[in-house]
């Protein structure tokens, strides 16, 4: 099959140049936004207020780019797993409903570079970056769309290790001129890539939520190989810099190991290291990953570490495990089979 430009993923200045390039009238550029962010449409056949003519251009040298998903798989809590085309290779992103709120987990590589211990997508490796287009088929070929409210880069993958592709997907769900999303419905989820941390944190208005699963070096060195070089300190060192008093929010994940990172010493350090900063901390409890030595903890260690934490004055909660039956629950996410 011969290999078509994908317009899926370009801004409209991309858009018009295309149209430019093929002699088509100048209005057909904002016509083609429309039917692509808007109505997600996913052939130039249906693009009905174009000429015949302008499609079949169109179609002879490039595609849509929006492609419904290979497969999916229903958890008994609700939780939806997409299985995503991406090239020759595949993406996995997850659909939780929850009550009045929907959240789309979204994946920005396929594997991930990390190897992040208690990960399987990290255990899967890293294959390959994922482009605008694909990223964005994620969430405009979602079944479930028109029902979404809130987007989460959480999915395979370290976000800021795909920086590029990851700002313009962003760019996109927030621009009037596409699908003109607050940025505060979006949440960018990242280890603590320093250097592109602190790119985003001027180039975007988007949530930022951080990998932080234990607040001392040693011990997140073993889970996070990432820590030799961005240690936690440095990370939250770079976002106090940052003012968080605007409707931007800042978090911590903390997935919770039994006997390892749930002692009344963590929670010390993490209310020394997190201070005054205006964050919550969400608990997470260990979905189990198949040959990794690690424990969940039980409902009552979860109660009392979310409990010694507020006590400290950090906000914490627990997050609710969903889709873990069809291993779409956090740290599961895997395309390696």
């Amino acid at each position: 099959m011969e290999n078509k430009e994908t317009l899926l993923g370009k801004t409209p200045e991309e858009i018009q140049e295309v149209v430019d390039r093929l002699g088509l009238p100048r209005f057909t550029g904002k016509q083609l936004i429309d039917w692509i962010y808007n109505k997600r449409v996913a052939s130039f056949e249906a693009m009905t207020n174009l000429s015949k003519k302008s499609r079949e251009l169109l179609a002879e040298r490039y595609e849509v780019g929006l492609h419904a998903p290979l497969k999916e798989q229903v958890s008994t809590d609700g939780t939806k797993k997409y299985l995503f085309a991406a090239d020759e290779l595949t993406v996995e992103s997850a659909y939780i409903p929850d009550r009045e709120r929907a959240t789309l987990c979204v994946s920005t590589q396929v594997g991930c570079q990390m190897d992040c211990l208690f990960c399987a997508t990290g255990k899967q490796g890293f294959e390959k970056n994922l482009n605008a287009a694909e990223i964005m088929n994620q969430i405009l070929s979602l079944p479930e769309f028109d029902t979404l409210t809130n987007i989460v880069f959480m999915g395979m993958g370290e976000p800021l290790n795909n920086y590029d592709a990851l700002l313009r997907s962003l760019d996109i769900l927030t621009a009037e001129w596409a699908m003109g999303w607050s940025p505060t419905r979006i949440t960018v989820s990242t280890c603590g890539v320093i250097p592109n941390l602190k790119r985003f944190l001027t180039e975007s208005k988007c949530n930022v939520a951080i990998s932080m699963h234990s607040p001392f070096h040693d011990e997140r060195l073993k889970l996070m190989p990432i820590e030799k070089n961005y240690p936690i300190k440095e990370v939250i060192h770079l976002v106090k810099q940052h003012d968080w008093h605007g409707q931007r929010r800042l978090s911590f994940e903390y997935i919770v190991f039994k006997d390892l990172n749930d002692s009344r010493e963590h929670v010390k350090e993490i209310a020394r290291l997190l201070g005054s900063l205006r964050c919550r901390v969400n608990l997470i409890r260990y979905h189990k990953v198949p040959g990794i030595a690690l424990k969940s903890p039980d409902n009552g260690t979860m109660t009392w570490f979310r409990d010694a934490l507020n006590e400290k004055g950090i906000i914490a909660t627990i997050r609710a495990s969903r889709g873990q039956d069809i291993d779409a629950a956090c740290g599961l996410l895997s395309t390696k089979r």
